[in-house]
């Protein structure tokens, strides 16, 4: 065991400071250290050698609190490896049904062809990345225009996006699905997140516009009436405001 080698018991060792009692009748045995750590070097070195013991007797389980704080590190290490390997991969198999996408192909986008994998397994097995997140969004609107309006909607709900517009076009689509599956109330509900999703006035007057003819389906006229306002007070200058006066006007006679 070390030992601490200057104590206050060594041979020309500084000695604690007292400060003077303002109390002149007060005894010098009466003060009491305020910090032992720091006034006396003695109980300094003897609390080192406690620490000294203290990690001799623990020094496996500070050793297995070591190993496991590396072990997770390491492990977050991997797995963004992993997840950035597995996006790299998800972008590569996606790229030919990006192209039969953006050709119209829609049901080799999809599906695949036979050689290449489609939008739906890129989505399945890259889920989590960032190439999975896009194919979600691929195939919801493949599905959109093909007709399969609740796969539509599945695949667009698991769809996210930092991106503020394509993210508001993704609530405006699962409206779409839900308005052509008769759901025009929860469709209305989607327009109107996509026009309050950092509501601006290049796209939200179209949302809310959608929102309120979906009200006006599902028989809500003062809620389809209150969308029809919002336009004309809110967005003044956009395209919009005729058809939501027209509109307006319809439903008050």
């Amino acid at each position: 065991m070390s030992k601490i080698p200057y104590t206050g018991k060594t041979p020309g060792a500084r000695q604690p400071v007292r400060p003077v009692s303002t109390d002149p009748l007060a005894p010098a045995e009466s003060y009491v250290t305020e910090n032992p750590l720091l006034e006396d070097p003695d109980a300094l070195a003897a609390r080192l050698v406690e620490s000294e013991e203290f990690v001799v007797r623990n020094r496996n389980l500070l050793l297995g609190i070591l190993v496991a704080v590396v072990a997770v590190i390491a492990g977050a290490f991997g797995y963004n490896y992993w997840r950035n390997e597995q996006n790299a991969q998800g972008q590569t198999a996606m790229y030919r049904a990006v192209d039969y996408w953006e050709a119209d192909s829609l049901a080799k986008a999809t599906k695949g062809d036979g050689k290449h994998p489609g939008l739906d397994k890129v989505a399945s097995e890259y889920s989590g990345t960032k190439a999975g997140n896009l194919a979600d969004f691929y195939a919801g609107v493949a599905s959109l225009k093909l007709g399969k309006f609740q796969e539509a909607y599945n695949y667009l709900d698991k769809f996210s996006s930092n991106d503020y517009l394509v993210q508001s076009r993704a609530y405006s689509l699962m409206g779409d699905a839900k308005l052509e599956l008769n759901q025009p109330k929860e469709a209305a509900d989607f327009y109107s997140k996509a026009a309050d999703h950092n509501a601006n006035e290049y796209f939200s007057p179209g949302y809310v516009l959608k929102q309120g003819i979906a009200l006006e389906t599902a028989k809500d006229n003062a809620g389809a009436t209150k969308a029809y306002d919002r336009i004309i007070n809110d967005y003044s200058s956009a395209q919009e405001v005729a058809e939501a006066r027209q509109r307006k006007a319809a439903l008050a006679q």
